[in-house]
Formats: structure tokens, sequence, C-alpha cells
């Protein structure tokens, strides 16, 4: 049994590194292609880029090491009984549980060995991630401007000729268009001769040092018709200091920089302690806020309350205004309509901060859950991939790539949306995290069982579909028995194959119609495009119906069936009305010729 072991884990071994690894070469290099626009053109060393590359791929196993498990399994197990090696087994009398014994050995250590890894190595490498691209304009502070043309930073745009240095800090041919605060467009042109990047690690400020130079700036008059009498000023100098803020450099189009996000730079114990730091804050924000909208109604302000030497009118319930004047009424219903809107709009922004910061809290707790999912993902694709794989009986790179695919997207796809939804307080972290494993933990089992149990086969629907089957054979004798045996002789062929013409040209119009007004309702989800969209629909569905009506016609009186037939018709009209009225046309013009 040792043998069959080592010979069982060795081949999974095989297939599960070299999946591995041809994964994580394609998922790497999708991150060298999200983040191409800050390696580009940077003039950065061999040693940067492999530091960036370094820091950003232990986030890529989470993805890569349960596709890799999935794959490897259904290849492995696939490949021995398409082989007919586990029929060799079976027949010595080693069962399927047997055979999975050592791998799922190996499989649980895998699991922990991911667990500790999302616990220990992925925060790390997130922390040096984000950091190295925040602070990679201080290693190499000329890689924020690219040689010969034009680079944005902040409110300014650079440009340069040539640089030289062994940092490439000194600048030769220097344009500058400084913007305006509010970005309005460029009112201010520097042009040196010369200049040079100096700055620090510890400082967030780079300096451009600028000499032999001049700029041009225009000057904005409060009048526009005094413009062309001041059009600009002019000025010379020798040396001229830019401080330019960091935070402005190596800014990703793809993705933002969030250094206040640090959920995913926190293993387990440093993010249960963030967790309840987050709700001690979150429950004090809350009860302060609610005491200090009680404190504003200003029910317990004394200077509403009647002095005890006043005398005292009794009110009825009913009018409190009934003793004041007609200007005061008014004075005291602005004063109340004031306070109301003050304290509508003070609760919608308190609203909006009270959910940042649960959002904050959920992104905590989804990160803390998905470091137990990532250990029981490598588990739960395993006991899918191996049973499948015996089931299919295919191994390769043909059918087994299909599954491991199809089934790789739609748990990443429940995942991603589950983690969405959960973001957004629409449900807890927990179910956000755990809903791809909940929905497919059924599937595992059932194959896990068929394959235990040799139930060949996939898994069967037949319980569904022989209803459903029978249910239309029936409907199709029915037919069959009401077409009459002998072509009608006196039927028009000619004149309604005319008629359903023009049906059938009134719905190609609708059915533009209905492809025009529902690209209408994708880029503008409103009223008016939905009612547009809906009616559209039912005018082309009212001449497939009359089409369809008269080809049925034909088709009895000619004792043939031309499909596809009134229901699909209608199910498919939209979008594959087109596909329809070609087919249905072929059909009709060969019962023509015949």
């Amino acid at each position: 049994m040792k043998i069959l072991d080592k010979y069982l884990l060795k081949s999974f071994l095989i297939t599960f590194t070299t999946v591995f690894v041809i994964l994580f070469f394609i998922f790497i290099l999708q991150t060298v292609w999200l983040f191409i626009s800050e390696l580009a053109g940077k003039d950065l060393d061999f040693l940067l880029v492999v530091k960036f590359l370094l820091f950003s791929m232990p986030r890529i196993v989470p993805l890569v090491l349960p596709l890799s498990v999935l794959l490897a399994s259904i290849m492995t197990f696939g490949s021995l009984a398409e082989n007919y090696e586990f029929a060799a087994m079976k027949s010595s009398g080693i069962s399927f549980q047997r055979t999975m014994r050592s791998i799922t050995v190996f499989i649980i250590l895998l699991s922990i060995l991911s667990f500790f890894f999302a616990n220990n190595v992925i925060p790390y490498a997130e922390y040096k991630f984000i950091n190295f691209r925040r602070n990679i304009a201080q290693v190499k502070p000329a890689m924020a401007i690219a040689e010969g043309q034009f680079s944005e930073v902040g409110n300014y745009t650079i440009k340069v000729d040539k640089k030289s240095g062994e940092k490439g800090n000194f600048l030769t041919g220097v344009t500058i268009h400084r913007k305006l605060p509010n970005g309005e467009g460029n009112t201010t042109v520097i042009k040196a001769k010369k200049g040079e990047l100096i700055s620090s690690e510890s400082s967030n400020t780079l300096k451009l040092v600028l000499t032999d130079g001049n700029y041009y700036e225009d000057i904005i008059p409060k009048k526009y018709e005094e413009r062309p009498r001041i059009p600009f000023a002019k000025g010379t100098f020798k040396r001229d200091v830019i401080n330019i803020d960091l935070s402005k450099l190596n800014q990703s189009s793809m993705e933002e920089v969030d250094i206040s996000n640090t959920n995913t730079m926190l293993n387990i114990s440093e993010l249960r302690f963030t967790i309840d730091s987050l709700n001690t804050n979150y429950k004090k924000d809350l009860r302060s806020y609610t005491e200090n909208i009680y404190l504003r109604t200003g029910i317990n302000n004394t200077y509403y309350q009647p002095d005890s030497t006043q005398v005292r009118t009794k009110v009825s319930s009913n009018n409190l205004l009934a003793n004041l004047t007609d200007s005061q009424k008014s004075e005291i219903v602005k004063i109340a309509f004031s306070n109301i809107e003050n304290t509508v709009f003070s609760i919608d922004s308190s609203i909006f901060e009270m959910q940042a910061k649960q959002k904050s809290i959920n992104k905590h707790w989804i990160a803390l859950h998905d470091k137990y999912m990532i250990a029981f993902s490598c588990l739960l694709m395993f006991f899918i991939g191996a049973p499948l794989g015996s089931i299919i009986r295919k191994g390769g790179l043909g059918l087994p790539i299909v599954f491991a695919v199809a089934i790789f997207i739609v748990f990443h796809f429940i995942n991603t949306f589950g983690k969405r939804v959960a973001q957004e307080d629409g449900m807890t972290p927990f179910m956000g995290v755990w809903m791809s494993s909940i929905v497919l933990t059924p599937l595992a089992v059932l194959l896990t069982y068929r394959a235990i149990n040799d139930i060949g086969g996939m898994v069967s629907f037949d319980g569904v579909l022989l209803p459903i089957q029978k249910f239309f054979t029936k409907k199709t004798q029915e037919n069959e028995n009401a077409t009459p045996k002998t072509i009608d002789a006196s039927f028009d062929t000619k004149s309604h194959i005319e008629k359903y013409q023009k049906y059938a040209n009134f719905g190609l119009i609708a059915y533009a119609i209905t492809f025009i007004t529902c690209l209408l309702w994708f880029m503008n989800n409103s009223i008016i495009t939905t009612i547009l969209f809906g009616l559209s629909i039912i005018v082309l569905l009212y001449f497939i119906y009359q089409s369809q009506q008269i080809v049925s016609k034909i088709s009895k009186a000619h004792c043939i069936t031309i499909e596809p037939g009134m229901g699909i018709s209608l199910l498919t009209g939209f979008p594959f009305y087109g596909f329809l009225y070609l087919y249905t046309k072929k059909a009709l013009n060969t019962l023509t010729t015949n």
C-alpha cells in the first residue's frame, strides 16, 4: 500500500506543481499589466521591478491555490480513471476513499500551510507592497518624470529633454506648466535650462531646484475686457525651488492606494484588536451623536421653561399658539422649520459617516474570515475535483480545464458578490465570505458520494427532465393526430407566405427598435427608457405571434413541421429574432420551390 500511496501522491504533486506554476505565471502577467503604468518609462532598474513583483506575488496565492488544487485533482483522478487504473485498484479490493487517503493528508497539510501563509506572509507582503508603491519616488525620485514627454504630478505638468546622473536626478531643458488650484487650466509656464531633483526617504516632499530660467504667467483681471491690455507677466530667475507633494506621485489609474485601509495588512490577532477598537469607537460616536441631537431639541433648556413668578395660563393641548399674535406665530414657525432643516441635515451627514465606519468594520471582518476561508477552499476544491475526475474519466488538458474553470468561475463570482454585499452591510460578513463555500459544499458531498458508491455518469436530472419530456412528447403526438394526413390542395400557400412576409418585416422593424431601446435602457435606466423597452418587446412579440400563426397554418396544410415553433419563437424572440426570421424564410423558400 505504501507503494500505491507514493505513486498516487507523486502523480498528484507533479500535476499540482505544474498547474500552480503555470497559473501563477499567468496571474503575475496580469499584475504586470495592471501596474504597467507604474513600471514602464520610469527608468526603474531591474532590482526595483523584481522587488515590486515579489511584494505583489503573495496576494495572488489565494486565487491560484484553490484553482490549482481543483484542476490538478480533476486531471490526476481523471487520468487514473481513463487508464483503468481505478478499475484495477477496485478489483484488488482497494476502495476509492482508500486511494484518496494519501492525497487527502497532503491537502490537509496544504490547507494548514495556506492558513499560516494568509495570516502571516500576505499581510506583511501587502504592507511592504503598498509602502513600496508609496515610497518608490523617494527611492528614485526621477521615476516620477519621464524623459521627452510631459508627466503630470499634482498641479504640475513637467517635461525634460534629458536626464543624467546616477539616479537620473539631474535634468536638462525643463518645461513646467502649473495649473490653477481648482484645475481649470494652465496659467503659468516655467522654463529652465537645468534642474535637480532632491528628496529624502524621511521626507514627504520632493524638491525641484531650477537654475537659469524664466516664467510666464497669465494675469486674470477682474473684468474680462481688461484682459487684452494685461496679457501676461514675465520674469527671470537664477535659482528657484518648487516643492512637490510625494503623495501625488506614483498613483495608479487602475487602483488607488489607500493607506488608511489596513485590513489586508493585519493578522488575526491584530484584526480582532482593531475590530474591538472600531466597534467601541462606533458605539461611542453613536451615543455622542444621539445625545447631541437630543440636546439640540432644547427640551432641557431652562430658557424655554417659564419662571415661577410668571403667571401661567392654561393652554389647550390642541393649539399651543392660541395666545400668540400672527407675527409671533410666523416667527416661531420659521425658527421651527430652520431647526428641523438643520437637524435633518445633521442626521443625513451623521448617517453617511456612520455607514462609512460600519463599512470599515465589515472590511476587517471580511479580512478575518478570508484567512479561514482560504484554507477551507483547498479542501473543498479537492473534494469536488477528485470525485469529478473519476466520474468524467478524462485526463489531460481538455475537458478537465472546462470543468475546473466553470466551477472556479462560479466559486469566485459568488465569493466576490458576497464580499461586496457584506461590505455594503447588505448581509453579515460571515455569510458574505462563506457563501461560495456553502453553495459548493453540497456539490462536493454529492460528487464524493457518487464516486465512493461507484455511481457512473454525471449528476442525473432525470427526475426533472423526464416529466417535461413526456409532456412535450404527448403534445407532439396530439398535434400529429390533429394534423391532416393529406395535403390540402385548396390551401393558398402563396398568399399565406406573402402575409407571413408582411408580419415578419414588421417584426424586423420592431426588433431593431427593441434593440435600440435595450441599449438606451442599459445606458440610462430611467422610467421612460424602461417603458419604451417594455412596449417595444410587446410589439415585437405581437408580430412574432401573428407570423408564427401563419407558419403553423402552412405546416398543417402541407403535413410538415416547420421549426422552431410558436413557444420557442416567443421565448427567444429577443434577442434571436434575426436568426429565427432567416431560418423560417429559408424553410418557406424550400417549400415554395418543392
